[in-house]
């Protein structure tokens, strides 16, 4: 069993993903820490994000990065999404994913393209989204519960931006794919968001 969550930044996804994951006793990866990573990699080498040769070389990061904590900060956000852009390093990291998504017994990945290009042959597709505004006042409670001081406003604009560049990029734009279920999580907390989750992907299985 496969179980795609795709959607934008501070949706919920990566939550509801953790709790199918645990909730069916399957394997759960995060695609977007690899893109975080090699953003992260891109700038510890002093590099361009940019620039795709730059973005390329970065896909060769030790995984020990994955457990930097500076992944999860909101400026390397930023630059996940910009390397992202490169089609290169999205090939780069494509075999990586599916390779997980294929393993037996299956697994649930969150992402942006999981759906649509990592494992578009998932039982379930799921698009989580949410509000602007509610997916700028999400990510600012994580920050401040984290002590660290940012504008609101500030969060908004860049999640406005990195909407932006996920939606309109020519390779593997984020999109729901045609089959998948879309579930707005703007008025729901985490445990209502994820029972709306869980009742769709039980529906689904029969």
């Amino acid at each position: 069993m496969i179980i795609a969550v795709d959607g934008p930044t501070a949706s919920g996804k990566g939550t509801i993903a953790v709790q199918l994951a645990r909730h069916f006793g399957l394997p759960h990866l995060d695609t977007g820490l690899l893109y975080r990573a090699v953003g992260r990699q891109v700038w510890l080498n002093g590099g361009d994000p940019d620039n795709e040769t730059d973005a390329l070389a970065a896909c060769a990061f030790d995984d020990a990065l994955l457990d930097d904590p500076e992944l999860r900060t909101e400026a390397n956000g930023g630059l996940a999404s910009r390397v992202s852009v490169h089609p290169a390093v999205r090939e780069a990291l494509l075999e990586r994913q599916r390779a997980f998504a294929n393993q037996p017994g299956g697994a649930v990945l969150d992402g942006r393209d999981i759906g649509t290009v990592i494992a578009p042959e998932a039982e379930v597709k799921l698009f989580i989204t949410a509000s602007v505004q509610e997916r700028a006042r999400r990510r600012w409670l994580e920050m401040t519960g984290r002590e660290i001081e940012i504008p609101l406003a500030e969060i908004e604009a860049d999640i406005v931006k990195r909407d932006a560049r996920d939606i309109n990029r020519k390779d593997a734009p984020l999109k729901a794919a045609p089959d998948a279920m879309v579930i707005d999580t703007t008025s729901f907390d985490k445990d209502q968001a994820f029972e709306l989750v869980l009742e769709a992907v039980e529906q689904a299985f029969g």
